[in-house]
C-alpha cells in the first residue's frame, strides 16, 4: 500500500475515484515487474489530498520516481506465484475551474509557430520537444490539410483550436468496437470512427503536422447517468484529452471528444507525447500465457469544498 497526502487551497469540487484493473492469466506467472501511472497529478486547479494504490499479491519491491514529464510513477515488483494480477488505485482530488483566456488573448498561430522555431528559452523549448512525431502521433501532409480550414490566416490559436475540436467531435462518430491501440491513425482519419484516445491522438497529429507543440494527457471524467437512473459502479472509465501550448498564457486544454475546454469534470493524471508515455500500468511477466483484462472507474463527485492550507 502507498499512500501520499497534499493540502489545497482552492474553492473546488472534490471527487473520489476508484480504478481497478485486474489481469486473470491461463497459466502461473513466476515473477512481474509493474509501472503503474495513476496518481493524479499536482496543478494550480487540482489538489491531490490522497492517494493510495494496493497490488494482490503484494509486491516485494516498491518504489516511486517521477518520470521525464512530471509524472509520478510506481514501480512494483511482485514475485509470488499467482494467476491473478489486482490493482487497485484510490484518490481523493479537489479539482477547480481552468483559467480559459479570451481568444483575443492569444496570439496568431502563425506566430505561435514561429515563436517556437526561433525562441530558445527553457519554457518554449520545452513546449517545442511536442512538435515533432512520437510513436502513436505521426506527422504527415494529410493531418495539417484537415487542420487548415480551422487555421486561416491570422486567427488566434486559441480561436483555431476551438474550431479544429468542433469540427473533429462533429466529423468522427465514437465507436468502441472501430479501433485498438494498434489501429494506424491514417485508419482512424479515412474511417472516422474511434475512442478518446484515438481522437486525442488525431488532434495532437493535426496541430503538429502545422508545426504547434501538442501534447496528450491522460485523467478521467465524471459521466453521468440519464435522468431518473442510477449511476453503475465502474461506469465511467479513463479519459484522453490534448493541451496545447500558448505563448505568454501556458498549456491549455481541448477535450475533441466532448466537444469542451476542460475544468471541473475533467481530472488530470498524466501527460506526454502520446498514450505510450502515459499508459496506466504495464510491464513484463514470466509466465501466464494469455490473460484477460478486466478495469473499472468510479469518479463519485463529492460537492464542492472550500479548503485552506
Amino acid at each position: 500500500m502507498l499512500f501520499h497526502n497534499y493540502s489545497a487551497n482552492m474553492k473546488s469540487q472534490l471527487f473520489e475515484v476508484t480504478h481497478t484493473t485486474v489481469y486473470r492469466y491461463v497459466s502461473v506467472v513466476s515473477v512481474s515487474h509493474n509501472v503503474v501511472r495513476l496518481a493524479p497529478r499536482l496543478l494550480d486547479r487540482q489538489r491531490p489530498l490522497s492517494h493510495r494504490i494496493e497490488l494482490t499479491p503484494p509486491p516485494s519491491v516498491v518504489s516511486v520516481h517521477t518520470d521525464y514529464f512530471g509524472n509520478d510513477v510506481h514501480f512494483a515488483t511482485i514475485d509470488e506465484a499467482h494467476q491473478e494480477l489486482r490493482v487497485t488505485a484510490q484518490s481523493t482530488v479537489a479539482v477547480g475551474p481552468s483559467a480559459i483566456p479570451d481568444v483575443s488573448e492569444t496570439q496568431p498561430w502563425e506566430r505561435v509557430y514561429g515563436r517556437c522555431l526561433l525562441d530558445h528559452s527553457k519554457t518554449t523549448l520545452e513546449a517545442t520537444e511536442f512538435t515533432f512525431p512520437s510513436p502513436h502521433v505521426p506527422v504527415a501532409p494529410a493531418y495539417a490539410d484537415y487542420a487548415r480550414p480551422s487555421f486561416t490566416a491570422g486567427r488566434p490559436i486559441l480561436e483555431a483550436v476551438i474550431d479544429l475540436t468542433s469540427r473533429i467531435h462533429r466529423d468522427f462518430t465514437f465507436d468502441s468496437e472501430a479501433t485498438t491501440l494498434a489501429t494506424p491513425l491514417e485508419e482512424v482519419l479515412k474511417n472516422r470512427r474511434g475512442v478518446c484516445q484515438d481522437f486525442a491522438h488525431f488532434q495532437i497529429a493535426c496541430l503538429r503536422s502545422l508545426g504547434l507543440p501538442a501534447r496528450y494527457v491522460s485523467g478521467y471524467l465524471e459521466t453521468l447517468p440519464p435522468p431518473g437512473q442510477q449511476k453503475l459502479m465502474g461506469a465511467d472509465a479513463s479519459h484522453a484529452w490534448i493541451s496545447f501550448y500558448c505563448p505568454g498564457i501556458g498549456w491549455i486544454d481541448a477535450d475533441p471528444t466532448n466537444d469542451v475546454l476542460p475544468s471541473m469534470q475533467h481530472i488530470t493524471v498524466a501527460w506526454g507525447r502520446d498514450y505510450g508515455d502515459v499508459s496506466p500500468i504495464h510491464g513484463v511477466a514470466s509466465g501466464g500465457g494469455d490473460h484477460q483484462l478486466d478495469v473499472a472507474v468510479n469518479v463519485v463527485a463529492k460537492g464542492v469544498i472550500e479548503t485552506a492550507g
